[in-house]
Order: structure tokens, then sequence, then C-alpha cells
């Protein structure tokens, strides 16, 4: 017992720092578009960001944690050996998110950490462990697993362009022939668009962190079901 409560409380410890690095990796473009059109001082910008990232988690229910905490099924698994597997994809995932920041290359960390979980996974247990989803996906359309996930990467550049654009092409047509007054409210605008950014970005991203550490503490015993304690969520929010 004494083992599997160190392997926790590493465990949620690398977890929310998975958690910091996913956090300041995403939230600096959320506030660089209002800093850039000078709509808000850098100071503004990292309050109202700051202040909707963190109601996000709090407002913005588990439905992500579930998916994320139930993608691998180690059941049959000892407690140590899961939270290792656990320990061990959540390092990779933190190593990803360093490595793509430092270069500056565009990355998901939902990407980052269903790689990082799964690899080990499949290593240490096979891949029957790894609920891919695919065949549900094939056979009765429903989105599970991995496939739910990986169905969500794919889909949100496509739809975010196709909504941009017809935005874009809408508020082109409703400005032609404004006054440069318009300017004014448009950046006025940004002050609602930054601040509903950062609460589906808290909303989503937290989730993730959530989920994870529900999972690890289901697995030690410290808790009797998939239920994400407030705790939790107050942990990964701020």
């Amino acid at each position: 017992m004494e083992v599997t409560y160190w392997l926790v409380i590493a465990t949620i410890v690398v977890v929310v720092i998975f958690d910091y690095t996913n956090g300041f990796h995403d939230a600096a473009n959320i506030v660089a578009t209002p800093i850039a059109s000078r709509a808000m001082t850098p100071i503004q910008a990292v309050i109202i960001v700051g202040t909707f990232e963190f109601l996000g988690p709090l407002l913005g229910g588990t439905a992500v944690a579930n998916t994320i905490g139930k993608f691998i099924d180690m059941s049959d698994l000892q407690a140590s050996v899961s939270m290792t597997i656990i320990l061990c994809g959540c390092i990779g995932a933190i190593t990803w998110n360093m490595w793509t920041w430092f270069y500056g290359i565009p990355s998901s960390s939902s990407h980052a950490l269903v790689g990082g979980l799964a690899g080990p996974v499949v290593v240490a247990a096979g891949p029957e462990h790894v609920v891919w989803g695919a065949n549900e996906f094939l056979t009765t359309g429903n989105m599970t697993g991995v496939t739910k996930v990986i169905l969500a990467l794919i889909l949100s550049p496509v739809i975010g362009f196709w909504v941009g654009f017809l935005i874009h092409r809408f508020m082109s047509v409703m400005l032609r022939g404004a006054k440069p007054i318009a300017n004014k409210y448009l950046r006025l605008t940004q002050y609602l668009t930054s601040a509903a950014m950062a609460f589906s970005h808290g909303a989503n991203d937290a989730q993730k962190s959530m989920g994870i550490i529900t999972m690890v503490l289901l697995m030690g015993g410290f808790i009797e079901d998939f239920t994400v304690p407030l705790w939790v969520v107050l942990l990964c929010a701020t």
C-alpha cells in the first residue's frame, strides 16, 4: 500500500506539471491576438484569459475527463503497474509539449497525451488494453476511445477553418463602407471572443488532467467510482 500511495502522489505531481505545460503552451496563443491588435494591454489580456481559463474547468462539466479516463483499460493489472504506465505516459506527453514549445511547433496536448498513454499500455500490457473504438465506429457509427479523440482532432481544424471563413465573409459584407470608428467596436468584441476562447480551452484541456488524476485515484482505491472529486477540479483549474 505504501508503494501505491507514493506512486499516486508522484503521478498527481507529474499530471499537474503536464497541466502547467499545457497551459503556457496554449494560453499564450489566446492572449497573442488581442495584444497584437492593441485591443488589450498585456495585463488586461492575462487577467481576462486567466480568469476564464480558471472558470472553464469549474463550469464546463466532466465529459472530456470521462473520455480521457476510459480510453485505456487496465482493470486486470496491478495498481502499481497501471500507475507506472500512466506516469511514463505523462512524462512522454510533457517531453513532447516542451519540445514543440521550444522549437515553436504548433501541437495539440491531446495528441501528446493520447499517444503518451497508449504507447506504454501497448508495450506493458498489450494493444487489447487500449479502447481503440475503430470497429464500433465502423459498425455502429458510435465514437468511443481513441477513435473519438482522433476524429475530434481531425475535424476541429476543418470545422474551425470553415466557420472562420464564413464569419469573415459575413463581416466583410456587413462592414463594407464602414467608418473608421468601427475599429473601436471591433476591438471591444475581442474581450468577448478572448474570454470565450479561454473558457472553452480551460473547460476542454484541464479535463484531460482531471480524467487522469481521477483514474489514478480509482486505481489506488482512494475513490470507489469514476467521479471527478471537487479538489481535483480545483487543482487542475488552478
